[in-house]
């Protein structure tokens, strides 16, 4: 198991971003010939980027791409031709296709970097193809949909050197870097629990699986959409945004909301895995005993608990999350109007001295009780990222493998991605049967097993004590779709 390696490191935190201003700004007077090495472009040359995912998130992003003076647009990949009208307005000279490995392959020698913003469950084949022919990758968060997929491309991203960030922007804010200095500072003591929360889902869950089959709207080539999941008939309820909330294509509130959220909890503490999780969740019946389609649909809300032990040492931090709504106790120095978090949610840092509370993405960090902030100020340490996490990724491209830093690298977001995703895999494995338990009786409780603390062996990968939940560790590709 590799420990991870970041400018926001365990070891080198207090470095956070460190030289990366100096390397992104200077390298335009480096000559090639010095630089060069897999995945290098010119200072004098374009980054020509291809945008997998044309609409929606996929079209904001290549937009943000698009900012710089040094980018290049050469191609577009939808599989939804009425997704990608304004992405095909904005880049006529883009050349467009439905499917990423005709693109990847027909345009291989005009493609720098690729952007990939399709739904969770194409995340990592579209990566893993991109990186495998040296191209730089961008992808939205989550990193991946399943925790093995995680381990494969932080592992492919050192195998094909090239430069990667996960599309968590937050890691590249303010908000962060000042929490981190907060930290530093010790004034809240050692962080031993913490607390977080989103409004999220904002879409449909808790369903049964659709049985009718609806027409395939023109424009949507289905099969390509589908991708690495089981063939299965269209129907509405899948496109355009609710794919979230089912299991076989999204990851549900956490995997949408917990890479902004929990990414001040990973960056800033000492934590690598967890090795226990365990959750419960909100039953919706539809009727008499009657619930939703666990666990294609993920629940209403949820609350996941998980256990890291501390890279320093000093005991474990609990962490807690919570969806659908659901909210921690308002701590005590907290008055009654105060803000706990803002709309998308929040964390709150518990330490031996005192707490630590943040909007998402780690936005307006604070110390509890309010009026501590007036009081007390902390010096800037650490380097900003004024250019803006999109920017960053695209100088660190121009600049050549090894050369300039990215704040969500996969050597971080790929460990991190799997921290989050053992979450989805013990609320998945909720309603697992239990071979071992008594399963005579129904109001025993024996067909679920509710609450279990699964114990978690991050080297390898698995659950070390119910067997059933190791199915969702990795799924099976349908034919035509692989990591190498």
């Amino acid at each position: 198991m590799s420990k991870k390696k970041t400018a926001f490191s365990n070891n080198s935190r207090r470095d956070f971003i460190k030289g990366t201003g100096l390397a992104t700004a200077g390298f335009m007077i480096v000559p090639r010939h010095v630089l060069g090495g897999p995945g290098y472009v010119a200072p004098s040359d374009k980054l020509n980027i291809a945008g997998i995912g044309a609409g929606g998130k996929g079209r904001s992003d290549i937009s943000s791409f698009a900012e710089s003076p040094n980018v290049n647009i050469v191609g577009l990949c939808d599989v939804d031709d009425r997704q990608a009208v304004e992405s095909r307005k904005s880049f006529p000279k883009a050349k467009y296709y439905a499917d990423f490995r005709k693109m990847l392959e027909n345009e291989k020698d005009n493609i720098d970097a690729v952007s990939v913003s399709t739904p969770d469950h194409n995340h990592a084949v579209a990566a893993y193809m991109a990186m495998s022919m040296g191209k730089h990758v961008y992808v939205q968060k989550p990193l991946t949909h399943d925790i093995w997929e995680a381990r494969m491309l932080t592992e492919a991203a050192k195998k094909f050197k090239v430069v990667t960030q996960m599309g968590n922007q937050g890691g590249s804010g303010d908000g962060v870097r000042k929490m981190k200095e907060l930290y530093d500072t010790g004034i809240i003591g050692d962080v031993h629990t913490v607390k977080c929360w989103t409004n999220r889902a904002i879409w449909p869950q808790a369903l049964q699986t659709p049985t009718k089959k609806d027409k395939i709207p023109k424009g949507l080539n289905w099969d390509l959409w589908l991708g690495t999941a089981e063939m299965r008939d269209y129907n509405d309820a899948y496109l355009p945004f609710d794919w979230r909330g089912w299991s076989d294509f999204g990851t549900g509130a956490l995997g949408d909301m917990a890479c902004h959220i929990m990414d001040p909890v990973y960056r800033i503490l000492p934590i690598l895995y967890p090795n226990q999780v365990e959750c419960s969740v909100s039953d919706s019946f539809k009727g008499k005993f009657e619930t939703a389609d666990y666990p294609k649909s993920f629940p209403n809300s949820s609350k996941i608990h998980l256990s890291y032990p501390r890279t320093d040492g000093k005991g474990n931090v609990k962490v807690t999350w919570m969806d659908g709504g659901l909210l921690p106790e308002r701590p005590d120095e907290m008055g009654d109007d105060e803000a706990l978090g803002n709309w998308d949610g929040g964390v709150l840092f518990i330490g031996t001295k005192g707490k630590l509370l943040a909007d998402c993405y780690g936005a307006n960090p604070r110390l509890l009780p309010l009026s501590l902030n007036e009081q007390f100020e902390v010096a800037e340490t650490i380097t900003r990222v004024p250019e803006g996490h999109y920017l960053q990724w695209v100088n660190a491209c121009i600049a050549g493998y090894g050369n300039a830093e990215t704040s969500s690298s996969f050597d971080y977001a790929g460990p991190f991605t799997e921290s989050i995703l053992i979450g989805n895999l013990a609320l998945k494995a909720y309603f697992e049967v239990d071979p071992n338990a008594d399963q005579s009786s129904f109001w025993g409780g024996s067909k679920y097993n509710g609450r279990k603390r699964l114990l978690w062996d991050a080297e390898n990968m698995r659950v070390t004590n119910f067997e059933a939940a190791n199915k969702y560790v990795k799924r099976n590709y349908r034919a035509g779709y692989s990591l190498g």
